[in-house]
């Protein structure tokens, strides 16, 4: 375990990723767990990482791991 839990309410799930907004591009950007908390940024579980959504007219940009499946 990471030691960040996920930033969702009420889920206690490790952190598998870090969300980003780039507001000016309507951008929801999604990657692996970042070295280090950010104040701007969201730790999200794998759970909630798959099942990330964005608002009508925002596009989600998801980076992996090189070798990573999923």
């Amino acid at each position: 375990m990471n030691g960040r839990p996920c930033s969702k309410v009420a889920c206690s799930e490790p952190a598998a990723g870090t969300l980003t907004y780039v507001y000016a591009d309507s951008m929801a950007v999604l990657g692996p767990l970042s070295a280090r908390a950010e104040p701007h940024s969201y730790d999200l579980c794998a759970r909630h990482s798959q099942r990330l959504s964005a608002p009508n007219g925002w596009q989600v940009v998801r980076y992996s791991v090189l070798g990573e499946t999923g």
